[in-house]
């Protein structure tokens, strides 16, 4: 009897166990004894069905963004290795003097042909001066010359007049005479009028070669001031390069803008004694572009003319348009100071990076922007 008891269950004496619901027991599952298995994973998705509703739906969405980012960004190339560039130079005076006027300050912006700095005038004012003086005389002397030609040019007249007067007599005298030969040859003349006539035939012919020998010292002469006139000539040109060189020594005392751009490191002060070619300022002209040094396993679809999206890391919230200018013929390495020597010792394969200048279509008038800042294009290559 106690073992049918014992099989059939407890006795009515005997106090029973509350039955649980499932969800009682998976409530409890933490408090179950070891070996009994916990809810499984439907069963807690069907208890927080919410929660794993909004999870599955940030999932979907995430998913979807991932794809649409990467259809489109595989159309473009991009590098942190791209910065702003431009042609600064150095502005300097050509000629030596004191500064006795700076009229611009750090970082001003200024335009094409605006004064940045005034050397003294004074001693190249002297020198324009002394130059014009020399331009003066050189003139003078010309206008002199030029008067003793001209009164050379009479001479030669009056002695060519004096010389035909001679060579008439002259033609006179010889046929006094032969006249008085033939007399003398007939009988009717006398000696001493063939012998009067021959002497003033003889001195006719002294005087007429005297007449032509004025006439060509004239002509000499004439020449010799033409040689004159020349070298004055000469001298005038020199004493005008002379003008023109000390007033362009005297606009070269104010040194203006070659262009528009911005004023940096100033260093003129007034007061300080510069030489030609001492710098006063850096320039840093308004056109400016980006260098992007992509690596050259991105050039592959790369070509001018490609459209970019600009982020400039000083300006987060900000993007610019541009396009692909042009495409360096060769790596950075290549066109430096010391170029990469690979056929000696060992070779190790570097990927190499290609300058590649990217031109902004439209620099906004509220960005400070100059060269060396960071970029980050976007080239679109497909």
């Amino acid at each position: 009897m106690d073992a049918q008891t014992s099989e059939r269950g407890p006795s009515a004496d005997e106090p029973r166990q509350p039955t649980r619901s499932p969800e009682q027991q998976s409530a409890s599952g933490a408090s179950k004894p070891p070996g009994v298995p916990a809810a499984s994973m439907r069963e807690r998705l069907r208890e927080h069905w919410i929660l794993a509703t909004a999870g599955a739906c940030l999932l979907l969405i995430a998913l979807i963004g991932g794809v649409a980012y990467w259809l489109d960004i595989r159309h473009y190339e991009s590098t942190d290795d791209a910065f702003v560039a431009a042609r600064s130079f150095s502005v300097a005076s050509k000629v030596g003097g004191y500064v006795v006027q700076v009229p611009v300050t750090d970082n001003q912006h200024v335009n094409a042909g605006q004064l940045l700095a005034k050397i003294d005038q004074r001693d190249y004012k002297i020198a324009v001066d002394q130059a014009a003086a020399q331009v003066a005389v050189a003139e003078a002397n010309i206008a002199n010359v030029e008067a003793q030609i001209d009164s050379q040019q009479e001479q030669i007249k009056e002695s060519r007049a004096q010389l035909q007067q001679a060579e008439a007599q002259l033609q006179f005298s010889q046929q006094e005479a032969d006249r008085a030969q033939d007399l003398v040859d007939k009988g009717a003349g006398t000696v001493q009028r063939q012998q009067q006539t021959r002497s003033d035939r003889d001195a006719q012919q002294a005087n007429t070669s005297r007449a032509r020998t004025a006439v060509t010292a004239a002509e000499l002469g004439v020449k010799t001031l033409q040689a004159q006139l020349k070298s004055s000539r000469a001298s005038l040109q020199q004493a005008q390069a002379q003008l023109d060189q000390a007033k362009l020594n005297l606009g070269y005392t104010d040194v203006v803008a070659a262009q528009s751009g911005r004023v940096v490191k100033l260093s003129g002060a007034v007061g300080t004694f510069v030489t030609p070619g001492q710098s006063l300022m850096m320039f840093v002209p308004d056109e400016v572009w980006i260098t992007a040094n992509y690596k050259e396993t991105q050039l592959t679809d790369m070509h001018p003319g490609q459209s970019v999206e600009i982020r400039i890391d000083a300006y987060p919230g900000r993007k610019l348009t541009g396009h692909v200018a042009s495409v360096q013929p060769g790596s950075g390495t290549a066109f430096s100071l010391l170029p990469a020597e690979n056929a000696t010792g060992n070779y190790v394969k570097v990927v190499q990076r290609v300058p590649v200048k990217i031109v902004v279509d439209n620099w906004p008038s509220d960005l400070t922007v100059g060269p060396g800042m960071s970029v980050v294009p976007w080239t679109r290559v497909r």
